[in-house]
């Protein structure tokens, strides 16, 4: 079966690069964060814990922050949501024939 996502090995969470690179190089806590963004510090504390997707939401609002845009953390997201899948479901997906 064809994978959409990363062959080897798994995608990395946002949340991974919300705890290991943004928050130590802004020198910012989760709560703050988390007031910045305008959203829970347990809303951070589970994404940055790989607990909690990054939704369209979440997206828009740390790429308003970092200024890198909403597309790198949906993409980041959407990359690990489809590798997850492949590999729950891949017997099921390999049923799938494609069409003539």
């Amino acid at each position: 079966m064809e994978t959409l996502a990363f062959k080897g090995r798994r995608p990395t969470h946002p949340g991974a690069l919300i705890r290991e690179d943004v928050l130590p190089e802004l020198g910012l806590t989760q709560a703050e964060l988390a007031e910045q963004l305008g959203v829970s510090r347990r809303t951070i504390s589970e994404i940055i814990h790989e607990r909690r997707p990054v939704t369209p939401d979440m997206a828009l609002r740390l790429g308003k922050f970092c200024g890198n845009g909403p597309r790198l953390w949906l993409n980041m997201q959407q990359a690990l949501d489809l590798w997850e899948l492949e590999h729950l479901k891949a017997k099921e997906y390999g049923k799938i024939r494609k069409c003539a």
